[in-house]
Formats: structure tokens, sequence, C-alpha cells
């Protein structure tokens, strides 16, 4: 990998439903240095998803096999079963094209990232309207049982008490406003 003094990573988590991954898409519309970070996951593809576009689908045993071979920056039990994380080449592979990587990725894996980078990294927590909102969108979705949802949402409020850790909170409830407070965020981070 190359030298860490160099890397410059951001950073955005939220509760399932806040509007991170719009926001995350948005932004790399906006500022080209940018590009999407794919994170790896043990879980299995959902709807419309693509392998190598939206997640590499790895299997729980191929997860923990790069996870033993060091060949993740980062990764997390997210949920019971199912890993998520990001994978070295990934980010090796957007630094060779010039861009700072932007992941979309769990709480505790953005902590991490800051612990281990320290000022080189940029966590943003997106926040969302409320846990009424969270929980009508993620119904409109259409993906996940009744049981998924109040999985996400139990999770949903533990992330929530961990936002104060994140350099910066974002609110979700106007997403034009929202993504123009990202942007600002976003580019004041890169120009430094």
């Amino acid at each position: 990998m190359p030298s860490e003094n160099a890397l410059k990573l951001l950073c955005f988590s939220a509760p399932s439903g806040a509007g991170k991954t719009s926001l995350v898409r948005a932004l790399i519309e906006r500022i080209p240095a940018l590009s999407f970070s794919i994170s790896a996951t043990s879980r299995p593809q959902r709807g419309t998803e693509q392998q190598g576009v939206d997640y590499y689908f790895l299997s729980p045993e191929d997860f923990r096999k790069r996870v033993e071979h060091g060949a993740l920056l980062e990764w997390e039990e997210v949920y019971p079963g199912s890993f998520y994380g990001t994978l070295l080449s990934e980010i090796e592979r957007l630094r060779s094209l010039g861009k700072i990587p932007i992941l979309d990725m769990d709480v505790y894996g953005a902590l991490g990232l800051k612990e281990r980078f320290g000022d080189r990294v940029l966590t943003v927590f997106v926040m969302p309207p409320g846990l009424d909102v969270l929980k009508q969108r993620l119904e409109q979705r259409g993906t996940d049982s009744p049981e998924r949802i109040a999985e996400r949402l139990a999770k949903a409020e533990e992330e929530l008490r961990l936002s104060e850790e994140f350099d910066r909170i974002v609110w979700n409830d106007d997403f034009a406003v929202a993504l123009d407070q990202a942007e600002a965020m976003v580019r004041r981070f890169i120009e430094e």
C-alpha cells in the first residue's frame, strides 16, 4: 500500500436509510477528485446489486481468509454473520487513478480508521431526521423483512449515540442543504 503519510480518506457513516449513499454519490458527481471505494461484504446480493459495482461479494469463508492474510484496511461484523470491510486492493486501485477514496461505511469502521490515521481521515456522520423517518425509508425500499428492519432500527439507536465521535455531522432533513454542507466540508478537507 502507498505510504500512509500520503493517504487521505473520506468516511461517511449513518444508520441504514439516513441517505449517506445518496450523499456520497452526489459528492462524487460534484467533486471529480473523489472516487467511490467499493466495500467487500459477506452478505448476499440484494435486488439489482452488481458484483464489483455495489460491493465485492465474498463468502464468509473467503472474507475471513482475507482478514487472516491482512488484505483489508478495516472490517467489522456489522450484523451477526454479515461482515463488511475495505480491501487494501481497492484503496490501491483508486489511488493509482489519482483519486481520493470516499467510503460509505459502518460507524465502527470509520472510527477505527480515524483512530489509525488521525487527521488524514475525515469522518462524517449523516444524521437522519428521526427513527420514524428511517423506519419509513427502510419499509419503502422493500428489500428487508420486518424483522430485519427492526434489527436495523435497533442498530440505528446505537449508531446515533456514537455520532458525536465523528469529525462532522450532516443533518439530512433537506437533501439539497445536506449536500451543500457535505460538499463544503469535503472541499476544505481535500484542500488542506
